[in-house]
């Protein structure tokens, strides 16, 4: 499957063009997921339409067709995830950062597939109000800490697998507000602790879900209106451990920069992982955690490949990506700026100078350009020259005026 320099040979939009009405006739999705599958059959192909680009100086002449911009989609991140990172630059402190990370046990992960937006916004509230509340203890830290939570649902091999990725400030600001309280940069939070509040605050959000008639219990999950199974359930989860764990400190800010930029705008699965589509078979590369984290290969049906892709599309306009405490939008200009000021003083990281034109003024070709370096209208045959582009909407390119491009061996 030659395609342009650079690109993929195998792109998830390639398994769902051969294997879609497959899948259709064995599952029926729901139309958040219909909703993904025609976005990323669709996406820069002549159904969405495009431009024409012609160089200026040679005789170069590309189509360009329009992306989906579905956050579930592989191709359609860069940009966005390059506008997030520049404005999560300005928040951060010169201070060291901790990974925290609070995984759904897996005896609620058939409940969560029901209830992905009850579930999920549960998770999110109770592992953010366990950090706050014990980093405000005067036992552990009394002070006001920051952090960003990104929800990920699946494991290497696409299995349905719900934790947040929590980045947390190595320590807080003093209740008064007039000193920035460190953490040791070996010890965050007593991990037990994490756990424990984490089970609690979890379990008691659910239950009142119930009570409140927030959740849906069919297919597997039925069992759970009678009130005897559900009190089982409880019973079971308050009396077992939950996973929450902290990985050990990044380096500093830049460390942390780097590491959003990989996690914060990922999907299930990425293309350069997928290896091959043949007889009805894919098979991708993924990291076994069990052995050492090597690299294997995986093949899986088609169909099945696409069930577990799916089971990623979260509800419409669910925001998996959220801030609080310093770095919650009501604190930015009060309280993360008061820690910025304390902290100035005993930091040797440079605070970043702000762009000499504000983003916000510039049009999205010039974001990419500024923002990750890459000029879309530079022509990439003669070197020096720039392309002059011509919108065509769909259906309505002039196909004839357009010489066909010599094919690229991409293997």
């Amino acid at each position: 499957m030659a395609g342009q320099a650079g690109r993929p040979r195998l792109e998830v939009a390639d398994i769902l063009r051969r294997h879609a009405g497959d899948y259709l006739r064995a599952h029926q999705p729901s139309a958040a997921q219909l909703a993904v599958m025609r976005h990323l059959q669709e996406c820069r192909t002549a159904a969405l339409g495009g431009h024409v680009d012609t160089c200026d100086t040679c005789d170069y002449v590309r189509i360009s067709y329009n992306s989906c911009r579905d956050r579930h989609c592989p191709k359609c991140q860069s940009l966005k995830k390059a506008e997030w990172l520049e404005a999560r630059r300005e928040r951060l402190l010169p201070v060291p950062y901790f990974h925290v990370v609070f995984t759904l046990p897996e005896e609620l992960r058939p409940l969560a597939l029901r209830n992905k937006r009850t579930l999920f916004d549960i998770l999110f509230h109770s592992a953010a109000n366990t950090l706050l509340a014990i980093a405000a203890d005067q036992k552990h830290l009394g002070a006001q800490i920051g952090f960003t939570a990104v929800l990920h649902t699946w494991t290497q091999k696409l299995d349905f697998h719900p934790h947040l990725h929590c980045v947390v400030t190595g320590g807080g600001l003093a209740p008064d507000g007039q000193r920035w309280i460190s953490r040791s940069p070996d010890f965050f939070l007593p991990v037990k602790v994490l756990r424990r509040l984490f089970r609690g605050k979890f379990l008691h959000a659910l239950a009142t879900a119930r009570d409140e008639g927030e959740l849906e219990f069919e297919g597997s999950t039925a069992a759970l209106h009678d009130q005897r199974t559900w009190r089982r359930l409880l019973d079971q989860l308050y009396s077992t451990e939950w996973v929450v764990y902290a990985k050990p400190p990044f380096g500093g800010p830049e460390h942390v920069f780097r590491y959003l930029g990989r996690y914060t705008h990922r999907v299930a699965i990425a293309n350069h992982r997928l290896v091959s589509l043949a007889d009805g078979q894919v098979q991708f590369r993924f990291r076994d955690r069990a052995d050492g984290a090597r690299s294997k290969i995986l093949s899986l049906d088609a169909v099945e490949f696409l069930r577990r892709f799916l089971l990623h599309v979260l509800p419409k306009r669910f925001i998996r990506i959220r801030h609080y405490g310093l770095l919650a939008g009501r604190n930015v200009h009060t309280k993360l700026l008061q820690a910025r000021r304390l902290l100035e003083g005993n930091s040797t990281t440079p605070h970043p100078d702000p762009p000499a034109v504000p983003l916000t003024d510039l049009d999205w070709s010039e974001r990419l350009l500024q923002l990750t370096g890459v000029d879309i209208f530079a022509c990439p045959a003669c070197r020096t020259g720039r392309l002059a582009s011509v919108p065509f909407e769909p259906g309505d390119i002039p196909l004839s005026a357009v010489p066909t491009p010599e094919p690229v061996d991409s293997s």
